[in-house]
């Protein structure tokens, strides 16, 4: 068997046998070879082993057959699961905050500056632009109220033990986000991972200018920080797993061994290579064939 299908069940649903059957009974109905289901979690994930089909069209056909179930599937390449590099985007993704938006909350504009992200995330407008546009609206905000918003910050499910795990494991885990530095340090910190990246807010005696340090990294510095630390760390392309849920996230989604679309935008989910919409963050540690006895954080 030169393939896996994970089926993943969110915390909220129970994954049983009869699914599991019926999701193998598809692969078979496609003339694909399929394994003895082997759990890695009981009720929760299960690994189906299967050889002879594309892992395009085995996911495919098990989700057809399951009808709309509430629950994640990733098919891919049995040999190069185990991921080596982890490359994640950090706000809706490993916390679960917009922190631009939450600072436009100290300015009365929180609304306005989350409509403007939203729809950079959507693709609908240049993600440089709206940075700027945001940022310009915080003009004369104190930099102590960096210290204040960080209290509201709270991690994805998940992102601990994602971490955790696979850095336990010998990966490498980096940050990097179109957000800015003063947040992606601390969040490095909270969890362990290995370095991170970022924007620089510009500030002056104290008080924000309204400006971004320049140059302002988007969706091709994400995509070239996954190429960097890959050659830096000697892991191929095919070793590599990086996880977002926005637009300036497409590319550095394509371009890794695995990439998967967390909670994503429409637009992302739609291209990516794999996706979790139900799940936590554990999700991408069961699609490497991490056991839930193995986690770690």
């Amino acid at each position: 068997m030169n393939a896996v299908a994970t089926l993943i069940a969110p915390r909220t649903t129970t994954l049983d046998e009869a699914v599991v059957q019926t999701a193998k009974a598809a692969l078979v109905g496609l003339g694909a070879d399929a394994g003895a289901p082997d759990w890695l979690a009981p009720g929760t994930a299960c690994d189906l082993p299967f050889g002879n089909l594309a892992p395009e069209q085995a996911e495919a056909a098990i989700r057809h057959a399951l009808n709309g179930a509430t629950l994640d599937i990733v098919a891919q390449p049995a040999a190069t699961r185990r991921k080596r590099l982890l490359v994640a985007d950090m706000e809706s993704t490993i916390i679960e905050q917009e922190m631009l938006d939450e600072l436009g909350d100290y300015v009365g504009l929180k609304d306005h500056i989350a409509a403007i992200t939203a729809r950079a995330m959507n693709g609908e407008i240049d993600f440089k632009d709206a940075v700027r546009e945001r940022v310009a609206l915080l003009k004369g905000l104190k930099e102590t109220v960096i210290d204040e918003v960080w209290q509201r910050a709270t991690l994805m499910p998940g992102a601990a033990q994602l971490v955790g795990t696979m850095r336990a494991n010998g990966a490498a885990c980096v940050l990097v986000s179109g957000g800015f530095r003063c947040f992606t340090g601390r969040v490095r910190n909270w969890i362990g991972f290995d370095d991170d990246r970022g924007n620089e807010l510009e500030v002056v005696d104290g008080v924000m200018t309204g400006k971004v340090i320049e140059p302002i990294l988007d969706k091709d510095s994400k995509l070239q920080a996954l190429m960097a630390y890959a050659g830096e760390h000697r892991v191929p392309m095919a070793e590599t797993m990086a996880v977002g849920d926005g637009a300036n996230d497409l590319p550095m989604l394509l371009a890794a061994g695995l990439g998967v679309a967390f909670h994503a935008k429409a637009v992302v989910a739609a291209e990516a290579r794999a996706r979790v919409d139900h799940g936590d963050l554990t999700a991408l540690l069961y699609a490497q064939g991490y056991r839930a006895a193995e986690f770690v954080g």
